[in-house]
């Protein structure tokens, strides 16, 4: 991996894009086994990264793409909506038997939709994010993204909004909640 330490520490485009590979490594260790015990905890696995990636980009990379990014505004209006799409598609998941056959199907989709996304921000936003940005800036977004992830949700909320103030007013006390959900039903979160 290659790594941008001006200031000291990761660049945001390396957390984000080594988020991808692992979130989309999870998945495919999710379909490669036959125990619906691991899958579910798999899966929550997933689910919870999925979760705590989206909200510190909508909190932290999304407000600075719409700032320096040429058409900044409009690629951040379509990975919101494809975050919510994913929201959507991790709720079903969450709500099928994990050796039900319809699960696989929807690990599949799932699978489809977060790599297009992760491709999408790869090939495009994230070298704009390197073109536009300084270096020790995107250290610094690199480090509020990781502590954003620690507060961030573990689970889908479909109607929570995807904004900046949302996740930074009442998103630490939503994940809150959710880690102490985690905990009481003893669900897999990373």
């Amino acid at each position: 991996m290659t790594e941008n330490t001006a200031g000291g520490g990761q660049d945001v485009v390396d957390i984000l894009a080594a988020d991808h590979r692992d979130m989309l490594e999870l998945l495919g260790r999710v379909e490669a086994t036959s125990d619906p015990g691991e899958r579910r905890d798999l899966l929550d696995t997933v689910i919870a990264e999925v979760m705590r990636h989206s909200v510190a980009e909508e909190m932290h990379v999304y407000p600075v793409m719409e700032q320096h990014l040429p058409n900044g505004s409009e690629e951040v209006e379509h990975d919101k909506e494809e975050h919510q799409e994913l929201v959507e598609l991790m709720k079903k998941l969450e709500a099928v038997d994990a050796a039900d056959p319809a699960f696989l199907e929807l690990v599949q989709k799932f699978q489809g939709q977060l790599s297009h996304h992760a491709d999408d921000e790869e090939s495009d936003q994230f070298p704009a994010l390197r073109a536009h940005i300084p270096a020790d800036t995107l250290v610094e977004l690199g480090r509020k993204v990781e502590h954003a992830k620690k507060l961030a949700p573990t689970r889908p909320h479909p109607h929570a909004p995807h904004a900046e103030l949302f996740h930074k007013t009442v998103g630490p006390g939503v994940g809150m909640v959710d880690r102490l959900l985690d905990k009481l039903t003893g669900r897999r979160t990373g």
